[in-house]
């Protein structure tokens, strides 16, 4: 008989390897692979708890009770806990020390029901030491985090549930509305919206490099000429107003005055020297490392969460979801150690640094992020064990650290004024800044970035030569130039971040998966690293404002954040809180009260229009956004929005030139000999394609190209007009330079190649959504151009059927991971005809866009196939079968 041993529950696969290698053989360590039970679909409901539960899986009139079932791909997992369970004499539930963590093991004994002894295990770190102080030391589960989780899972149950309708009726399905998404979505809009109200506002200065007689050169700019001082971007308003006294430089006035100076001597009038200090950032938090990764390393929040996941299950990092700034004296020790082996005795400070977080809502329930261990390593001792994304955030995360216990950067600031005569004009006042640095202190280690600011008019700071009073200096260089000012910049995903938090909304770890949501949905798309919100974007955002005000105010929502800090501190109940927010009290009308009273009165044509000037609409419509053009005659034209024009770039100039633009096929290529039919090309959602179309004889000048076409059968569809007859351009084909040439080739497509004897089938050249291919029967071979299309002889298609299928639509392995914990077969990254995916041999899931295929990890892949599994297997088509008439 075998031995018992204590079961030990982590959430994957790979925090339960790393545990593993510091717990005996009296201990079995087994992965749950998160969730294993979750809030019922209310499509899933049994037919006797329908009354109850039936509308959001959440029995709203019996004290909110959700109710939970066990998730399909969780099934095979919890066979095998229950299995391992039976040969245990202790339990230790090792999920993650936060509320989702501490919500996981509640459900794990709910499902378990174990008659065994069972603790609650909980670590910052995986380390040896620190799993067996975890060990020594278990606890209870916290029910009120319980509560708090639970409580969160179901006001996001009953927010998106109520909300989330009301906008697939009023602007388009697919949409959806969230307690934290909505919010964070209006931060975007709103950002847009000042954008399209932004009023440029132009000015000139003049900048010089200036000289001692020593040769030494220093930057400076004309602030004043005489006693007035001249404009500078950050002087005027986003209505392109002055909002101080100074005076705006035109062009004329700048060109004149830096051909002055080119000849004038400025004389030194002032110094003034000031003391330079600055104080090293603190550790990082959830969501500082998030936007340090963006600034820094360009990765996106999700891909940040994910890389950090992945060094703190391998044992590399502290837990890496905290708002703490905090460092454990055991962290502190290792930091100042390594500070002062690497950087000198005189880099530490005699005390350690202490940070305290001025974050809205913060909890700080956890130490700050930091190498794992009481002995830091170093990057360069990683090289071999990291991968590139895991080792660059590594060196950020030890970086931040060990600069945090660092010494202050100290020097000198020097501010110079000089003047100078410059004619006509009077006199001038040159300005000059510049910092020395004398002890670089924490900089020798690590330096924060910086989000993108406005209208900082190239204040760059230079190193200023030492200087006296009445110094005579020369302009060996001088230039006018002009300027606009800038808009608010668009939200990065890092400042986003940092908006969110410091607004209190949300928590730092529900970040990326709230900004994947809205990239998701459609809702924002990137440039570059901006977050562009689309005209689908400000419906949602119009409407919930105009009529669910509460549930998109920054303050109502931060303080549902306190709510559930209170809920999980003990200081409120769950039930009383969720009654008050869904039902109403005082002046909360509730959830429920708000949704039923408004919906009836919201125009969906209203909520999706957007008026510019001079009868143009903007409209957001189901296949994307349009302007709608009104002439004096009442008479409404639609026109495209191109792809790629984001909304402050759509002024009602821009529109006037999208309405006014001749239309794409609005030329004809060519008529039918019978004058019937014309072709014209026209550019549509999928791309640039030709169509013949009916029209009136009488249009035609008889200038047009004539054609002639077999006659060809158009699809015809039960109750609809016949579609006409159409063809794609190729990519290299212009829809405004067409000829009637090409487009009788194209309409003869597919085009015979040829017959294969052997086989006694036709070989045909097409066009298709994956590219130009070959066709014999039901085999395929793709070919090189679209050109080839009609190139390709039937020796050249012959030869290519004679060789293996290669190409893009077989899939091709990337790599191979460890076998999957559920199939038990090897995991494998591949790239196939829809782009990567995993596959376990038996389930296939897409990796999403975004996500690099070489750097997924196993935990990942995991992921990926339970999300898989637990939507059930794919749903092929019936066969088509024909049914005899009677």
């Amino acid at each position: 008989m075998s031995s018992r041993q204590t079961l030990v529950i982590v959430e994957s696969p790979a925090k339960a390897k790393t545990i593993a290698k510091y717990l005996g053989d009296s201990y079995q360590v087994l992965a749950s692979v998160g969730h294993v039970r979750d809030l019922v679909a209310p499509k899933e409901v049994p037919a006797e708890l329908k009354e109850t539960h039936g509308k959001f899986g959440v029995d709203i009139d019996h004290g909110f009770q959700p109710l939970y079932i066990e998730s399909p791909r969780a099934k095979a997992t919890i066979v095998e806990l229950k299995k391992a369970l039976k040969n245990a004499d202790e339990l230790l539930l090792a999920t993650d020390e936060d509320r989702e963590g501490e919500s996981i093991a509640w459900h794990l004994m709910e499902v378990l029901k174990p008659k065994v002894p069972v603790k609650r295990m909980v670590f910052h770190e995986i380390t040896k030491d620190a799993i067996a102080e975890a060990v020594s030391n278990p606890r209870e589960i916290d029910i009120p985090m319980v509560d708090a989780q639970e409580t969160r899972r179901i006001l996001d149950r009953l927010f998106g549930y109520q909300l989330s309708p009301v906008l697939w009726s009023k602007v388009g399905r697919g949409l959806s509305a969230g307690r934290v998404q909505s919010p964070a979505l209006r931060l975007i809009v709103d950002r847009e919206r000042e954008r399209r109200a932004f009023v440029a506002a132009s000015y000139w200065d003049v900048a010089a490099t200036v000289s001692t007689k020593s040769g030494d050169n220093f930057s400076a700019r004309v602030t004043k000429l005489g006693d007035t001082k001249l404009a500078q971007g950050r002087d005027f308003d986003d209505n392109g107003k002055l909002t101080s006294g100074a005076t705006v430089l035109d062009e004329a006035t700048a060109t004149a005055l830096a051909t002055a100076l080119e000849f004038a001597t400025p004389v030194v009038t002032a110094i003034e020297p000031k003391p330079y200090t600055r104080r090293p950032a603190a550790p990082f938090t959830t969501s500082t490392l998030q936007q340090e990764a963006g600034r820094k390393l360009r990765l996106g929040s999700r891909d940040t969460m994910r890389v950090a996941q992945s060094l703190y299950q391998n044992g590399h990092i502290t837990y890496m979801r905290t708002d703490s700034i905090s460092l454990s004296a055991q962290a502190v020790t290792a930091a100042r150690a390594q500070a002062a082996a690497l950087y000198g005795d005189q880099s530490i400070p005699a005390t350690p640094r202490t940070y305290q977080s001025k974050v809205k809502n913060a909890q700080e329930a956890h130490e700050a992020i930091r190498p794992a261990g009481d002995v830091f390593k170093t990057p360069d001792q990683m090289r071999t064990v990291l991968n590139a994304d895991e080792l660059r955030l590594y060196d950020l995360i030890w970086k931040r650290t060990v600069a945090s216990q660092m010494v202050d950067a100290t020097g000198e600031t020097v501010s110079v004024t000089m003047t100078a005569g410059v004619g006509e004009l009077g006199t001038a006042t040159l300005s000059a800044a510049g910092t020395t640095i004398t002890n670089r202190g924490f900089l020798a280690a690590y330096e924060e970035g910086q989000d993108q600011s406005r209208n900082d008019d190239d204040d760059t700071e230079s190193k200023i030569p030492a200087l006296t009073v009445g110094d005579q200096l020369t302009v060996p260089e001088v230039e006018a130039k002009g300027h606009f000012t800038s808009p608010p910049p668009r939200y990065t995903e890092a400042s986003l971040v940092k908006a969110l938090e410091e607004r209190g909304i949300g928590r730092p770890s529900t970040y990326a998966s709230i900004i994947g949501v809205l990239f998701e949905r459609g809702y924002v798309t990137k440039r570059g690293t901006a977050l562009v919100p689309g005209w689908v974007a400000f419906a949602v955002i119009t409407l919930l404002e105009k009529f669910y005000t509460d549930f998109v105010e920054y303050d109502f929502t931060a303080e549902l954040e306190n709510d559930l800090d209170r809920i999980s501190n003990g200081e409120l109940a769950r039930q009383d809180y969720l009654t008050e927010w869904y039902f109403g009290k005082g002046e909360h009308a509730g959830l429920v009260n708000t949704c039923v009273d408004w919906k009836a009165d919201i125009d969906a044509r209203e909520t999706n229009s957007f008026p510019l000037d001079d009868g143009i609409v903007v409209r957001s419509g189901k296949f994307g956004p349009y302007l709608e053009c009104t002439n004096a005659e009442g008479e409404k034209r639609n026109v495209s929005i191109p792809d790629g024009l984001a909304p402050d770039e759509l002024t009602l100039e821009k529109a006037r030139e999208l309405r006014d633009a001749p239309e794409p096929g609005s030329t004809a290529i060519g008529v039918s000999s019978d004058g019937a039919s014309m072709i014209t090309a026209r550019v549509g959602r999928y791309g640039a394609y030709i169509v013949e179309q009916p029209i009136d004889p009488d249009i035609v000048t008889g200038d047009e190209p004539v054609y002639s076409l077999p006659e060809w059968q158009p699809k015809v569809i039960k109750g609809k007009d016949p579609k006409p007859r159409t063809a794609s351009l190729f990519s290299t084909m212009d829809p405004t330079t067409v000829d009637l040439e090409t487009c009788i080739k194209l309409f003869s497509l597919p085009r015979l190649v040829g017959d294969d004897v052997e086989v006694g089938k036709p070989i045909t050249a097409q066009n298709g959504p994956y590219g130009p291919y070959i066709k014999r029967g039901t085999e395929s071979r793709s070919l090189d151009s679209e050109e080839q299309i009609f190139d390709i002889t039937l020796e050249e298609a012959l030869e290519k059927f004679s060789q293996p299928k290669y190409g893009s639509r077989s899939a091709s392995s990337i790599k191979e991971l460890e076998p999957d914990p559920v199939s038990g077969k090897p995991i494998k990254i591949k790239s196939g005809k829809f782009g990567p995916y995993v596959t376990d041999g038996e389930t296939n899931a897409t990796i999403p866009q975004g996500e690099v295929p070489e750097e997924v990890s196993f935990d990942r892949a995991v992921e990926l196939l339970a999300d898989r599994r637990a939507k059930g297997p794919v749903k092929k088509k019936p066969t088509a079968r024909r049914v005899k008439a009677k």
